[in-house]
């Protein structure tokens, strides 16, 4: 899934390059209004996921603000390829026997402290990822513009 999420990542870098700035933070009416709104919630969100994994750095800007992860698409465009980069290098490292046990945080979009099954917040990183990119992806084909393909047959190999 780390290597599924880079390459739609990746595709979806590339298109934002060549789309208007005020195109991109147009409100769309989605939950996170704009589609770097959007961009920037998965970002601050895998932040916050993969800190809670590899115990490396959390988000660089408050949950208050995770809509303003990054200042321009192409700051985003940076920092999504090092934070994939990053999610790929954690699963690399995973056996099995580190995904048994609990984990516990305190989420900072709800003020809850939370207690889950480990291997269901590493599947939550990646649900959460598809979730939002596929937001994304209705977004841009409203706008006529054509995502890359999302089915995983269809996936290079590496």
């Amino acid at each position: 899934m780390a290597r599924y999420n880079a390459w739609q990542n990746d595709g979806l870098r590339e298109m934002i390059a060549g789309i208007d700035r005020d195109e991109l933070y147009r409100d769309r009416g989605a939950f996170f209004g704009s589609i770097m709104g959007t961009l920037n919630h998965v970002l601050w969100g895998d932040a916050i996921w993969i800190s809670r994994f590899d115990s490396g750095a959390g988000p660089a800007v408050p949950a208050k603000d995770h809509l303003k992860t990054t200042p321009t698409p192409a700051v985003w465009a940076a920092e999504r390829f090092r934070m994939d980069a990053r999610i790929r290098l954690w699963a690399q490292s995973v056996s099995a026997i580190d995904l048994v046990g609990d984990l516990t945080w305190h989420a900072a979009l709800s003020g809850q402290s939370i207690t889950k099954p480990l291997g269901l917040c590493i599947v939550q990183l990646f649900n959460h990822q598809t979730h939002h990119r596929g937001q994304v992806h209705a977004m841009l084909t409203a706008m006529g513009l054509k995502p890359n393909d999302t089915d995983l047959p269809f996936m290079p190999e590496d």
